[in-house]
């Protein structure tokens, strides 16, 4: 509750006396005689000295300056006779809870992305906001301090570049803001993993390696590894052609946060085959496939060589 004192001597002219925040042509009427706003009373109703009023529920706008003003009759209504120096009223505000925004899109490892901190509402105007990676202080690009259009509170808007690395899946960026209304800071961190993308490595390998006998069956695996987030889509193709899904694993995270699959294919290794080629396709986050080639090598037994000279007539 806020409280303002006025008192006015016995010996003035006959006429009310009002409150009004502000002066001139802005001015506004909070307590008259005949009515005021339903947050305002007077201390003590019935005094002609004291015209002491409260208000209830103290918000932003009632920031401003309020004066006490004596009226007397004169021949044309009430003039102002004399009104008091004016008392100052500051709301103190909390900021509001933080907001922090990344990129739109996943960005890569390697690229610098943008990060802005928002909050809203409080006052007086002076505000600090610092950022920190995992406890470690981030230089702010831009903060910017602006007034809603009452004036009684402001907002700030801080914003900071943060060049991903594939090791930052796991890593936190905090936004911290100090004001003097807070027992404590306030913060908000956002974790880099929501705004990061890093592409896998795919291989395929063979086994057994190498040139293998007619009517062997052949493993070919495609190890997928070290990709964020964790859903990929692997497909196998034998000569261009896509064939049946092989055998795919559940992607395991690693320690880092990033994440592996293997898919394997089992070809049964005919003469026909012989320089078959099997590509694993992986599609990870809608981004362009990634193709790896393996080639079935298919040993041919040396023909069996008949040699004539030994083939002739035995009759005598």
């Amino acid at each position: 509750m806020l409280t303002l004192n006025c008192t006015v001597s016995e010996s003035g002219p006959i006429g009310p006396v009002t409150w009004v925040k502000g002066w001139g042509s802005g001015s506004q009427a909070i307590y008259e005689p005949k009515g005021s706003s339903p947050r305002v009373m007077r201390a003590v109703n019935e005094s002609n000295r004291d015209f002491t009023i409260h208000i209830t529920d103290v918000r932003l706008e009632d920031t401003g300056t309020y004066y006490c003003v004596k009226f007397s009759k004169g021949t044309f209504g009430a003039e102002v006779f004399k009104r008091g120096g004016g008392t100052e009223v500051l709301v103190h505000a909390r900021p509001s809870k933080l907001a922090v925004s990344g990129p739109s899109r996943r960005a890569v490892p390697g690229q610098s992305v943008s990060f802005t901190c928002s909050a809203r509402g409080f006052f007086p105007r002076d505000i600090q906001v610092q950022w920190l990676k995992n406890s470690v202080p981030v230089p702010a690009e831009l903060t910017r301090i602006t007034s809603e259009l009452s004036n009684s509170s402001y907002n700030v808007s801080s914003t900071v570049q943060v060049t991903l690395h594939k090791n930052d899946v796991r890593s936190a960026l905090t936004c911290q803001v100090q004001h003097n209304t807070l027992s404590a800071p306030l913060t908000r961190t956002y974790t880099l993993g929501q705004a990061l993308r890093v592409p896998p490595s795919v291989s395929v390998v063979a086994a057994p390696p190498g040139a293998v006998e007619g009517n062997k069956t052949v493993n070919f695996t495609c190890r997928v590894q070290g990709f964020y987030p964790g859903a990929v889509n692997i497909a196998w193709l034998e000569n261009g052609t896509e064939m049946n899904a092989g055998s795919t694993t559940q992607p395991t995270e690693t320690s880092q946060g990033l994440f592996e699959q293997n898919s394997t294919v089992t070809v049964q290794a005919g003469e026909e085959k012989n320089g078959s080629s099997f590509t694993c396709r992986v599609v990870h986050e809608d981004q362009e496939p990634i193709s790896r080639t393996g080639i079935l090598r298919v040993a041919v037994p040396a023909s069996e060589k008949i040699d004539n000279s030994f083939i002739g007539d035995s009759s005598a």
